[in-house]
């Protein structure tokens, strides 16, 4: 298979994995307080959907962690593009 065409079926998959990964919800029950926690590895969205005081629709966004999710995930596949283009030539 053509160096190339691994590269690109490489990155579109790791795309996919990164879209899934940032979209990604965990619904957490406690108590009080019933929300979903979206992205990974960092919580970027928080989606609160029932309280202590009763049923809510607030979001929080931490513009941060979603930052530092995409530089996380695309740095990976930066990283690893670049390995498979050097081990390509030699």
């Amino acid at each position: 298979m053509n160096k190339n065409i691994q590269l690109l079926a490489f990155m579109i998959v790791w795309i996919a994995v990164t879209v899934v990964a940032l979209t990604w919800g965990a619904y957490v029950i406690w108590p009080d307080n019933v929300h979903t926690d979206y992205g990974f590895p960092f919580d970027w969205g928080i989606h609160t959907t029932n309280t202590i005081a009763g049923p809510v629709d607030k979001w929080s966004v931490d513009i941060t962690a979603l930052v530092f999710d995409l530089v996380f995930w695309l740095g990976i596949m930066t990283i690893i593009t670049a390995l498979m283009l050097y081990t390509s030539k030699s």
